[in-house]
């Protein structure tokens, strides 16, 4: 008799959406990725990075003190060799969404796409003259041109560096030189990392984990890096706007298309379709009101902080948006897509779409997105989830949703923090040496069904917001944050800290910013080298109090995004199980990896990797490291009975006081 699950709704995630979903599942008797985690049981030697299955003489499982593999290879050297081989397939991942990204400007630039506009001239003609473009007396279309043809570059070239590494501190270029680890080419680093991970080739850990902080730059510092600024280039750079999340997004009365993947080029111009007339007029000649999109996942990211489309949830809702029997159709593209989607849909009417030229699931629809007839496919896109509508069954849409204030890209950072003439992170950079804000934290990375749903997320947000750390956030731990309100200025700062709390009201900002999709940590890592050149908080990003958290890890784009920000200096700790952990009790040898990634690059980056299960011990971790980083660089010690009492907070105080008490308390008039 087949096992069946034993925890209950509640158990599996902290979202009520979720849990009704769940609940809804269990009664028609469906699977999810929720309980179909608790059934299968990890295996436990290729969990921790013990088996090796790098050739035909294998799988050779380590698991007892001083084993070998029948190639002679040892523990630390497999589990280094495991090690950079995801790190070599996240790097992958991004960094060919950047080159697709790449590949769209030229198109664009050369009149050959169908609804694309280059949005944003001004990051463009900022963003070419860092690699000395000319852009005076140039058409935008000039300057695209030739900055496509530059980013085109990064990937393919085989001697040289990424030429956007240059946008880190002086002082991090000369160490990544003498550390030998600046990238030549994003697909050359690659492939060398598969090299030397093929039988008989690299066996000396620290020499392969090298290459793993080579290849991991070549990822945030080339094509992550390359993603974000051609998306800001034609869709526009993100800025603060209103949005919403949560499976309540979805509208009884229209048609639901769920957008969910990670490359905008698609999800943009679906917006853009949905808002021809006539998709509309054919919309409501089968009887909706209208086309209702939403996004999961980095997708979602990206059409929420540019067009304020709501998020209907993260990589854990893909499935449960589909079980309120409301959605037409999801339309999909590249990465963390589940393949059981499909089976899933069968019980509904729900189509799923796949349009990538490298994603097809098996019993999906493909409709192949072609840029050069981007607006066109887009409308068929639509059409067919329309025609759809008329199949929908009964549907259960739970009332859950939140708003939220999403946007916050580097530069609109910049300017809320001194205005057109004045835009600088040197108020961001006193508030942190006065010791109102104590530090900051970047918490981001995936949802894993072997954690509690945003559980991770929210408990480690919400205990750094009480002790005044700035939140600065990506991907699917920004939306577990945007479902809690805590991205809403007077939700999130009823938890913040009296020192944080000040800062936030005086600027006009959620302690929690949204920055974007998994490709944005770029963003994250622009600000924190921003920070150093500002001034005050030392000349490099392993200096400045802030600290990076993976809390529900699940995608090996997560341990390349840690590895690259660990080469940019800064100390990073993902939370769960540790992919190279080993089995201590069982194999003396086992933590040598562990360490080296730990220790070894914290001497050699100024940065550090740990991994991290239980979330106190990851709040205590990041805010001893915050404290250590202040106390290097002379600042006061952090104390939160120091401030607290905003301009505004006073105000609204006195203001219920009688005209003599308040004379008294702003002048020191007498009462009488």
């Amino acid at each position: 008799m087949a096992k069946k699950p034993t925890l209950r709704p509640e158990d599996f995630t902290i979202d009520e959406a979720a849990q009704e979903m769940l609940a809804r599942a269990e009664e028609m008797g469906l699977s999810t990725a929720f309980t179909r985690a608790e059934l299968m049981a990890p295996c436990p030697i290729g969990n921790v990075g013990m088996c090796c299955k790098h050739c035909g003489m294998g799988p050779c499982r380590l698991t007892k003190d001083g084993q070998t593999g029948v190639c002679g290879a040892t523990l630390d050297t497999v589990q280094a060799r495991n090690f950079i081989r995801a790190i070599a397939a996240g790097s992958a991942a991004h960094s060919d969404h950047g080159r697709d990204m790449a590949f769209t400007l030229k198109e664009v630039a050369n009149g050959e796409t169908e609804g694309y506009v280059i949005r944003d001239v001004a990051k463009l003609r900022v963003t070419a003259a860092l690699y000395d473009i000319p852009i005076e007396g140039r058409s935008p279309n000039e300057i695209a041109n030739d900055l496509a043809d530059l980013y085109i570059a990064q990937f393919g070239q085989q001697r040289g560096r990424v030429v956007l590494t240059k946008r880190a501190t002086a002082k991090r270029q000369k160490l990544w030189e003498k550390m030998g680890v600046v990238p030549r080419g994003v697909d050359r680093e690659v492939v060398e990392a598969l090299h030397r991970t093929h039988i008989g080739d690299d066996q000396d850990p620290p020499h392969i984990l090298q290459h793993g902080i080579r290849t991991a730059l070549a990822d945030g510092w080339g094509g992550s890096l390359i993603a974000t600024d051609v998306s800001d280039i034609l869709f526009g750079t993100p800025a603060p706007i209103l949005g919403q999340a949560n499976l309540g997004v979805l509208k009884e009365d229209m048609v639901n298309v769920v957008v969910h993947g990670h490359e905008p080029t698609l999800s943009e111009m679906i917006v853009a379709a949905s808002q021809d007339p006539e998709i509309i007029a054919y919309a409501r000649a089968a009887g909706a009101k209208g086309i209702n999109l939403a996004g999961i996942c980095c997708t979602a990211n990206e059409i929420l902080m540019r067009q304020g489309i709501p998020a209907a949830g993260n990589f854990l809702h893909q499935e449960l948006s589909i079980l309120t029997g409301a959605v037409e159709a999801m339309v999909v593209d590249v990465q963390c897509i589940m393949q059981a989607l499909v089976q899933l849909s069968t019980n509904f009417h729900t189509k799923i779409i796949t349009t990538s030229p490298k994603v097809k699931i098996k019993g999906a629809t493909h409709i192949q997105f072609d840029e050069h007839k981007a607006l066109s496919i887009a409308k068929e896109i639509l059409k067919t989830a329309i025609d759809n509508y008329k199949n929908r069954g009964e549907i259960q849409i739970p009332q859950h949703r939140e708003d939220l204030v999403p946007g916050f890209s580097h530069e609109y950072i910049n300017y809320m923090l001194g205005g057109s003439y004045r835009s600088s992170f040197r108020p961001l950079n006193d508030a942190i040496m006065s010791g109102r804000i104590r530090g900051v934290a970047a918490i981001v990375g995936c949802n894993n069904p072997r954690s509690k749903q945003d559980y991770l997320h929210a408990h480690v947000t919400r205990e750094l917001l009480k002790q005044d750390v700035l939140i600065v956030e990506t991907g699917c731990g920004a939306i577990a944050s945007a479902k809690l309100g805590l991205m809403l200025g007077e939700a999130g700062l009823e938890e913040a800290g009296p020192g944080l709390r000040e800062i936030c009201e005086a600027i006009g900002i959620p302690p929690v910013l949204h920055m974007g999709s998994c490709v944005d940590n770029s963003r994250i890592l622009t600000v924190l080298t921003q920070m150093a050149t500002e001034g005050g908080l030392g000349d490099d990003i392993d200096q400045i109090p802030a600290v990076g958290l993976a809390p529900e890890w699940m995608s090996e784009k997560a341990l390349s995004i840690g590895a690259y920000c660990v080469a940019s200096g800064a100390y990073v700790i993902f939370g769960g199980a540790s992919p190279i952990g080993g089995m201590p009790d069982r194999v003396s040898d086992s933590d040598i990896v562990l360490r080296y990634i730990s220790e070894g690059w914290e001497e050699q980056f100024g940065g550090k990797m740990e991994f991290v299960a239980d979330p106190d011990e990851m709040i205590r971790r990041t805010l001893a490291h915050i404290d250590k980083k202040r106390a290097a660089l002379g600042l006061p010690a952090y104390d939160p009975d120091r401030f607290g009492r905003s301009g505004d907070e006073r105000m609204i105080q006195l203001e219920s006081l009688p005209l003599a008490q308040r004379k008294a308390a702003l002048y020191g008039a007498p009462t009488e």
